[in-house]
């Protein structure tokens, strides 16, 4: 699946150009765009099964990582999807360094 990059999102539309999966994470703090807040996740019924909220947070994970960015978790999938990964932990603020 193609998805669309911006700074605080990433998500994909369909061929009709509706949205279909989604991932935000704007900055924590206004004005300060070190730290990010991952607070929804969104997927279509369409496209549940696939692995596509996993690819989402894959892209997120790449990202912030490449940004040099952190993120806090309050969207209830990425904390269940950084728990289950703990090697992708260097991009979460707080996480002691490995």
């Amino acid at each position: 699946m193609e998805f669309i990059k911006e700074p605080n999102r990433i998500y994909a539309n369909n061929d009709e150009g509706r949205l279909v999966a989604e991932v935000t994470f704007p900055e924590k703090t206004p004005g300060d765009p070190g730290i990010v807040e991952i607070t929804h996740t969104f997927v279509d019924d369409s496209l549940r099964g696939q692995g596509v909220a996993g690819q989402l947070m894959e892209a997120c994970y790449a990202m912030l990582r490449e940004d040099g960015r952190k993120a806090a978790l309050t969207c209830s999938y990425a904390v269940k999807w950084y728990q289950e990964r703990p090697e992708k932990n260097d991009v979460i603020e707080g996480a002691p360094e490995a």
